[in-house]
């Protein structure tokens, strides 16, 4: 397959045949054996090497490159969630190291398949990234590399404002069809249709809309939205003054950030899934006696995880055996849970073995945020030492800071919810009465940093043309921070009534 060696084909379809042999399901897997150069490369466009050019990803190799050249990582594998999978390995890996990560992709190809989360992406997005990549370089070649570039750099800068479960939901916005070309793009309100890119100027002249805008100015308009929007990009691509290019520009960037979408909802599954299944099948099914200590040295160095930092992998795998066993022995349920003596629970076992078809279930249904808020237990943090720490100045070292068990876990899950990044919403579109765009931050006890905040409403700014503020919460006051592109107006909302119209509500959380 592809441009494996007789040796690593021999193995692949050895251990493919082993992994559907114990129950994992995946689309067919194609891998190609890259230099690390290639590999870099691949990497810095997210795994597509089909992806649009843009420096960004020019910047990501620079740093995937350096850090393998000065030995501070290393990529061992790399795959795509796509139908077929795409896999990539790296030349010049030993040979275990191959084995390993061979078993370690049909674990994700496996997850990609079956985990609901990714059961709305597109499974072709291979082909749709050549398709975006075309499209772009048509823009570049009709306005210029710099200008499209420059505006791609807007857009990626704002591209998690999503709403990362409107997919699932039939009742909220799906994401939007893709744009093909000029001819379907949706005009603003108070725009006429155009269907050829070059009649834009004619048929919406600048001063007449502006003219239009300003008369629509005088009398109230109905509130727009009729309730927040979340899905910010969504808004953007319909409703701002973006001329044809752009829009579909927009779209392409909102496309890829829906796609994305699931890998960060599930990495700690994910990457413990792909994790236990590789541990598992080398040591039983793969590997022999002469490759047990160098497997030990790959897989350590893997799942380390120090006391200021947070390994996926370790937590996933561990999380993944221990629920394996809790349900071989039979430790859930009301008759566990109301257990008060040590020593029974210590020694409890009713040996259902059942914690194999458990484990395929909740690859099946949940995500991490459900994960480790439904399977992380006191116990287990106690086991692998997941306290929170904190730096003594006086002694020089991380020292506990905290061992109460729903605090770690409160602190754990609201790192992984919405990815650790604020929640933000399109409340108004026509703030003020003057077409201004109004945004509510979900406060929930963590503040925006201002730089970010700041250069993120410049973007927005020139994809609305129309002053930007954002209710949010800063300094621990309720304030709204105007941008009008010129200069930033902080004004505090403590004193105002509580409303939708002034975010107030929002900024509150």
């Amino acid at each position: 397959m592809a441009n494996l060696s007789s040796d690593l084909e021999r193995e692949r379809v050895k251990i493919e045949k082993i992994a559907a042999s114990v129950g994992l399901d995946f689309f067919e897997t194609i891998f190609e054996l890259v230099s690390y150069d290639q590999l870099n490369q691949i990497a810095a466009y997210g795994g597509f090497p089909v992806r649009y050019p843009h420096w960004r990803f020019g910047m990501e190799y620079e740093s995937l490159a350096k850090s393998y050249e000065y030995g501070l990582s290393k990529i061992y594998e790399l795959v795509i969630n796509n139908d077929p999978c795409y896999a990539y390995l790296m030349e010049g890996n030993e040979f275990l190291d191959q084995k390993l990560v061979m078993a370690h992709v049909f674990g994700h190809c496996d997850f990609f398949k079956n985990n609901f989360w990714f059961s709305p992406t597109n499974r072709k997005m291979m082909d749709n990234m050549a398709n975006h990549a075309t499209r772009i370089r048509r823009y570049m070649d009709r306005f210029g590399v710099e200008t499209v570039e420059n505006f791609i750099d807007i857009c990626l800068s704002i591209e998690n404002l999503i709403d990362r479960f409107s997919p699932y939901s039939p009742k909220r916005t799906a994401p939007p069809e893709q744009i093909d070309d000029e001819s379907r793009h949706v005009s603003p309100q108070g725009k006429l249709k155009v269907h050829r890119g070059y009649m834009e100027s004619y048929i919406n002249p600048p001063e007449l809309l502006k003219e239009q805008a300003s008369k629509r100015g005088e009398s109230a308009q109905p509130h727009f939205p009729e309730k927040p929007e979340r899905d910010v990009l969504n808004f953007l691509v319909h409703h701002a003054p973006l001329k044809p290019w752009q829009q579909d520009v927009l779209s392409i960037v909102r496309e890829e950030a829906y796609y994305f979408a699931p890998q960060g909802m599930t990495k700690v599954m994910n990457e413990g899934w792909a994790s236990y299944w590789h541990s598992k099948l080398l040591t039983e099914k793969i590997m022999n006696d002469s490759e047990i200590i160098d497997f030990a040295d790959r897989h350590s160095g893997t799942m380390a995880m120090s006391p200021t930092s947070f390994n996926p992998y370790k937590v996933g795998i561990e999380l993944f055996r221990n629920i394996e066993e809790r349900w071989n022995r039979g430790q859930y349920g009301k008759e566990w849970e109301e257990c008060d003596d040590l020593t029974a629970k210590k020694q409890w076992n009713k040996e259902q073995g059942c914690g194999r078809q458990k484990i395929f279930e909740v690859r099946k249904h949940y995500n991490d945020v459900t994960f480790i808020d439904e399977f992380l237990t006191e116990d287990f943090c106690v086991q692998h030492k997941m306290f929170v720490y904190k730096f003594n100045k006086r002694t020089g070292q991380y020292e506990v800071d905290t061992r109460d068990f729903k605090l770690i876990k409160k602190k754990f899950l609201f790192q992984l919810t919405n990815f650790g990044q604020p929640i933000i919403n399109v409340v108004d579109a026509n703030h003020n009465n003057r077409g201004e765009l109004l945004l509510t931050h979900l406060f929930e006890g963590v503040e925006m940093q201002p730089d970010y905040m700041q250069e993120t409403m410049r973007n927005m700014f020139q994809l609305w043309t129309r002053p930007v503020a954002v209710a949010t919460v800063l300094d621990g006051d309720p304030k709204l921070i105007t941008f009008d592109g010129t200069e930033f107006k902080h004004q505090s909302l403590s004193g105002l009534p509580v409303g939708e119209g002034n975010g107030a509500s929002a900024a509150n959380g």
